[in-house]
């Protein structure tokens, strides 16, 4: 006898990968040799590599995880629903170190390989971690040639207007984040874009081994091999940043994680915090990060704006703001420009252009967002409503497929 499982409900490789929020998953019988009743009783567990993930069973849309399930699977080829999600705290280093066994009593007949692939604190990978991501970040750039420069277009002049300086910037930043992560994703499927934790000491993210050192005239160094020492945007080689700050210790004036998320319950206070931390984060340095128009030049733009979502996320689950229906949960103003109300689309994934129109960019680079093999959330033309229950807490279907090694679902 074999079964075959689906992880979110596919057989594609690309479709192996779970967060803390459960998966939805299916089991079949595919070869009913040997079975001498019209279902069967299967018992599914996972098995985890050293240092691997971990993974919790469940059979309906609630309830705890279990270490193991019993489900009874019809002979015939019906398939049968089941959930999956990764135990939070242990998230997967590595590809594939979660296994899934099916087992009729003491017989396996079946097997599937998962990853546990959650965002991580940056200062914290594992070398191979560390190295997946800066080679899917350096082919995505392909030495200024490939689809990076379609990100590093978004976030110019032109789209200032659509992204800061209003409610939508969290949201906005969420779906850029996500489409950037997803185009990592299809190079390697491992990666998970990391965060840089901007109120502590990030020794390691800020050496050549990784994100580069700085020297003395700001131009980033990288040791040889390094993929990202070929880095080229808009024609130009290399990369400029100058810390104000000594890297080995954190930058002093964003203010601290505590401080951020008690700036209030309701989220028109909170965005404030795009001033202050995720503002001042950006004027801890000179060179191109320091500038809104020129950030995005730098690979640590996207580790400081995922780090911005990651407060965001923590934020939200502090204080229950999940629900775009709750007021407290956006700050809806009906003067907002477009692209800063819930029922808005955002630009560039809604493709809406007008060089005549003030409100709207002239162009719009890049296309729809990113597709996933995992699941059907923000959608390609996200609204400002889509990215606010990023986990799915109030809609299943609103799970966007990422979650943070220390923002419990």
């Amino acid at each position: 006898m074999n079964v075959e499982l689906q992880i979110n409900n596919s057989t594609a490789p690309e479709a192996r990968f779970v967060t803390w929020v459960p998966s939805p998953c299916r089991i079949r019988v595919t070869d009913p040799s040997g079975a001498s009743a019209s279902t069967v009783s299967v018992r599914i567990a996972a098995v985890s590599a050293a240092n691997g993930g971990a993974v919790g069973f469940r059979s309906g849309m609630t309830g705890a995880l279990a270490s193991s399930l019993t489900l009874t699977v019809p002979t015939n080829g019906t398939t049968v629903p089941f959930f999956v999600a990764g135990r939070f705290g242990q998230p997967s280093t590595k590809p594939g170190d979660v296994k899934i066994e099916a087992r009729v009593g003491s017989t396996l007949v079946g097997s599937s390989q998962l990853m546990v692939r959650i965002r991580k604190n940056a200062n914290k990978l594992t070398n191979g971690e560390r190295d997946r991501f800066i080679a899917a970040f350096a082919k995505l750039n392909n030495q200024g040639l490939g689809r990076f420069a379609d990100f590093n277009n978004m976030h110019k002049a032109s789209g200032y207007r659509q992204a800061h300086a209003a409610p939508g910037f969290l949201p906005w930043h969420r779906a850029y984040l996500l489409d950037l992560e997803r185009e990592l994703q299809a190079i390697d499927p491992s990666v998970a874009l990391p965060y840089w934790r901007f109120d502590q000491p990030a020794p390691n993210l800020f050496t050549r081994d990784f994100l580069g050192e700085s020297d003395a005239n700001g131009t980033v160094k990288f040791r040889n091999g390094n993929p990202l020492e070929f880095w080229v945007t808009d024609g130009t080689p290399g990369i400029h940043r100058t810390p104000d700050f000594p890297t080995s210790q954190a930058p002093p004036n964003p203010m601290k994680e505590a401080q951020t998320l008690a700036l209030g319950s309701q989220f028109r206070t909170f965005r404030g915090m795009e001033g202050d931390p995720h503002g001042l984060a950006h004027t801890s340095f000179g060179g191109s990060i320091q500038d809104p128009t020129t950030a995005a030049k730098d690979p640590l733009f996207f580790l400081l704006h995922c780090n911005v979502d990651r407060l965001w996320a923590k934020w939200q689950r502090q204080n229950g703001r999940f629900d775009p229906a709750t007021a407290a949960s956006f700050d809806e103003r009906p003067t907002s420009r477009p692209g800063h109300k819930l029922n808005d689309t955002m630009w560039p994934w809604n493709g809406i252009t007008s060089p005549a129109d003030p409100t709207r960019p002239p162009d719009a680079p890049g296309g729809t967002l990113a597709a996933s093999p995992c699941v059907a959330a923000p959608g390609l033309q996200p609204r400002v409503k889509d990215c606010i229950d990023y986990p799915g807490a109030i809609n299943a279907a609103a799970n966007m497929g990422f979650g943070y090694d220390d923002v419990q679902i």
